[in-house]
């Protein structure tokens, strides 16, 4: 067989494994634990512009990947005490869409996972304080965890919350700025994305009672997976396959976004391919329609694809050395294993 057929298609087949796993994903035993978990939660009726925007963004859930992590984390230590994580898996959850709600307003995104955003369904105003009211339930839910172990989950946590504060600061100060470097690049993605799911593991991980040797390298394995994540976000918005990526390839680059392979084309770019750059830039798709496989080209030029995957796989080879390190029995760790490789050969 051709080598490169080859190669295309274990690709195929690895993605294939990857979109079937994500799918089954939610219907783990963790899931299912978690959902009866939380619809048992009730939220009061009025206010109603405080609590249904709560309850509206709450249904439009994803994979819910935050907070199962936060059971697979207790599990990895000890399975009994993973019941005793659902208080902590439900604020990390509870965390993460206070978030969206304000990202969204601050974005002016009209969607999230195809449906209005909270701010686009009533207003701004609304989501600011929806989104307040569901910070204080996570702290609500992070009260319900086992006495001993909640002064270390509120330091981990405040301190999770504070970082993806200072990400998504940085994430607005950098679409003012054309300097940007890449190492300033992976911190950002490491604030806004990567740290709250190491957090959700460590918060696990504290509830199992796990040591704080193998805390700290559950904690890195995920914020390292989360790097890989974000890069691996950024390739598949510009090399996606249009059919299974579930929004429009190349979207960053029509939007001048500074993705990792901006950043990085900036940084090499030839004093005469400069001119091509800028000219992209400020150009839209109605004005060169052809904006897209251009830059790609320029990409191609630098080998900027190269460069992104490199770094993506050196993110992902780390986060499993950590996992790896970790001193459970190989079989306890099989399930975080496989939901890496999931999430590093996702197609969407």
């Amino acid at each position: 067989m051709n080598g490169s057929l080859y190669k295309d298609n274990i690709s195929c087949i690895i993605c294939i494994f990857a979109y079937h796993f994500l799918a089954m994903f939610q219907q783990l035993s963790h899931a299912k634990v978690f959902q009866a978990y939380a619809e048992k939660i009730e939220f009061p009726t009025t206010p109603e512009n405080l609590y249904d925007p709560i309850r509206y963004i709450l249904s439009l859930s994803g994979k819910r990947i935050r907070p199962l992590l936060v059971l697979m984390g207790s599990t990895l230590f000890d399975e009994e005490k993973a019941a005793l994580a659902l208080p902590a898996s439900t604020a990390i959850e509870y965390f993460h869409n206070f978030s969206l709600i304000h990202d969204d307003i601050m974005d002016k995104a009209p969607l999230r996972r195809g449906q209005p955003t909270v701010h686009q369904k009533w207003n701004d105003s609304v989501g600011i304080l929806s989104g307040d009211a569901l910070l204080v339930k996570a702290y609500e839910e992070l009260a319900k965890c086992p006495a001993q172990q909640l002064g270390a989950l509120l330091r981990l946590f405040n301190k999770t919350a504070l970082e993806v504060c200072e990400g998504q600061q940085y994430d607005m100060d950098f679409e003012l700025r054309n300097d940007v470097t890449a190492d300033e690049y992976i911190d950002m993605i490491r604030l806004k994305t990567s740290v709250l799911l190491g957090c959700a593991l460590q918060m696990g991980a504290i509830v199992a009672e796990a040591d704080e040797a193998a805390q700290q390298l559950l904690y890195a394995f995920g914020m390292n997976l989360g790097i890989a994540f974000q890069l691996q976000d950024d390739l598949l918005d510009v090399y996606g396959d249009p059919e299974t990526f579930g929004k429009q390839v190349g979207g960053d680059i029509i939007s001048n976004k500074k993705t990792i392979l901006f950043i990085k084309l900036k940084e090499l770019v030839s004093t005469a391919d400069a001119k091509e750059l800028d000219y992209l830039l400020n150009s839209d798709i109605a004005s060169e329609p052809t904006k897209v496989t251009k830059m790609k080209a320029l990409y191609a030029r630098y080998g900027i694809e190269d460069f992104a995957v490199a770094l993506k796989e050196k993110y992902t080879a780390t986060a499993y050395e950590k996992l790896e390190a970790i001193d459970v029995d190989e079989s306890r760790k099989k399930t975080l294993f496989t939901l890496a490789d999931a999430l590093m050969h996702r197609v969407q």
